[in-house]
């Protein structure tokens, strides 16, 4: 079922109301900026009223079994709201025909940062949900909802909530993207002080003109005051101090980091604290391996055959020291670079007191950027060429502090602290009804309501089979017995989607693809 609305006259949503509260289904976008750049959005003010909250109905129920997710893009700006409440957008399914529409209905609630434009998605086959009725089946399994309710910051408060919603939108949970769930490379940082040489290269050297670019005003080093592990952390410092290198003096020191690893298509997480101060600029980024930036490790390899951007760049966090707290994602390539447009963002109160979780996904069609699992900008160019997705071929990682010539006068140094960098790949998968001679068919695939596992050999030993969701979770296990070849696994509870099969034999892991229509 089509069921979308973005506000500009491209929408399938004809009957919003709003229970206790005031909205504008016309209302001029205030907030034009990071991933919502549209004229047009929908004005929801909650004046206090006990239950308020905005509402749709469909013409006919929705179709749980095979559409399972619904996105919202919300900014509510701090100026428009009131009380204590949590900041949170609750989306709630009901079944308008009851009298009472509440009393059977399912609920999934997501926080919210304030002051920014976020994608919140509800994913009644994933996701954490309530049910009002604690006797109701699972949502992905009923057939009577037929209206969507919207709700920020909770009911049963008289608070004060001004909102702006935009981009509705309604989609099966399931789609082509990649599993990335198969750690290829990591540095946890672990063993103390020098970095690990066989993982890292410490650039140094100043391109030609004595500046680094961007009017950065330092000297990256490869000296262990710069860049070092310390408690398992790595440490990258910078420093104001006088330090002469290659025949320049400057008035700064930092370190600049290139990964020996480089790869094509995955996930990369990247735990991390920022420094702080007005006029740094530390960075957790991307660059092609065939770049000739002189002195790149890649170029010293041999690699250096394309200038930048063609090389492409992605920048998976970059924060400023005079815009505290907001990080910022974007994609340097020919079709727009420098000053691209191509970006977005989210303010994180905490970014310099605590950890935080840095994570591109990057598969053959987007790019997809969040922090802590909140998603800020996805790049998906309509066309992908060589002016706007170089992005087919191997890229390497860099982390780096620089320092911009507005550093205030009582910066003295301050550190990119880095807790781990990990980056997954998809598993090396059988074809779907493959049989693995060396360890077990798994068929059929695409599977229906049964999974069939079979062993090439006799065993001696139980073996534990275990279905996990797109997000990780664990959700059968069945057991082989000692002395059996074959198990057939009853999948007829599982929604339609993507899972990975794993199982361990003879102290080896083995991991398999399997989709459930």
């Amino acid at each position: 079922m089509d069921v979308r609305d973005d506000f500009e006259g491209n929408g399938t949503i004809t009957t919003w109301f709003g229970d206790d509260c005031a909205i504008d289904i016309n209302f001029t976008n205030p907030f034009q900026e990071d991933i919502n750049t549209s004229s047009t959005v929908l004005r929801y003010e909650d004046t206090g009223g006990q239950f308020a909250n905005v509402r749709f109905d469909v013409p006919s129920n929705f179709d749980m079994a095979s559409q399972q997710v619904f996105s919202i893009k919300i900014y509510v700006p701090s100026s428009g709201i009131s009380g204590a409440q949590p900041n949170q957008v609750s989306l709630k399914l009901q079944d308008g025909n009851l009298a009472q529409p509440w009393i059977t209905q399912s609920e999934i609630i997501k926080t919210i940062q304030l002051d920014q434009w976020q994608t919140v998605t509800f994913d009644f086959a994933n996701d954490t949900y309530l049910n009002l009725d604690a006797g109701s089946p699972p949502p992905t399994q009923r057939t009577d909802f037929n209206r969507v309710v919207i709700q920020v910051n909770g009911e049963n408060n008289n608070d004060r909530v001004l909102a702006y919603l935009d981009d509705i939108d309604y989609y099966a949970a399931t789609n082509n993207d990649p599993i990335y769930d198969n750690l290829v490379w990591s540095d946890e940082f672990e063993t103390p002080g020098a970095l690990d040489a066989s993982k890292w290269f410490q650039q140094t050297q100043i391109p030609q003109g004595g500046s680094w670019y961007n009017g950065e005003i330092q000297h990256y080093t490869n000296r262990i005051d710069n860049s070092f592990v310390e408690n398992g952390v790595l440490k990258i410092v910078a420093k104001r101090e006088t330090f002469t290198d290659q025949g320049v003096t400057k008035d700064f020191t930092s370190a600049r980091l290139n990964s020996k690893f480089t790869f094509t298509y995955g996930k990369v997480e990247v735990r991390a604290k920022l420094p702080r101060g007005i006029g740094t600029w530390p960075a957790i980024w991307m660059l092609g391996k065939n770049i000739n930036e002189a002195g790149a490790y890649w170029q010293t390899q041999g690699f250096g055959t394309t200038t930048w951007p063609a090389c492409g760049e992605i920048d998976i966090m970059e924060h400023w020291g005079d815009n505290q707290n907001f990080v910022q994602s974007a994609i340097h390539s020919p079709s727009s670079f420098g000053n691209t447009v191509n970006k977005g963002g989210q303010t994180i109160t905490t970014v310099s007191d605590q950890f935080h979780l840095y994570t591109l996904v990057w598969t053959p069609e987007k790019m997809t950027f969040s922090v802590d699992g909140v998603v800020h900008y996805v790049y998906e160019p309509p066309v992908r060429d060589q002016n706007t997705w170089p992005f087919d071929a191997d890229q390497y990682l860099l982390f780096n502090v620089a320092i911009l010539p507005n550093i205030e006068g009582s910066f003295t140094e301050s550190a990119l602290e880095i807790d781990y960098v990990r980056v997954y790949q998809e598993q090396v998968l059988s074809n779907p009804n493959q049989n693995l001679s060396a360890t077990l068919a798994v068929y059929p695939n695409p599977a229906g309501d049964t999974l069939n596992i079979q062993l090439p050999v006799l065993t001696q030993e139980k073996i534990e089979v275990a279905l996990f969701n797109i997000a990780g979770v664990k959700v059968k296990t069945e057991i082989l017995s000692t002395n059996d070849t074959f198990l057939s696994v009853n999948i007829q509870d599982l929604p339609t989607g993507h899972y990975t099969l794993k199982y361990s034999m003879e102290g080896k892991q083995y991991t398999f693809k399997v989709l459930k229509n």
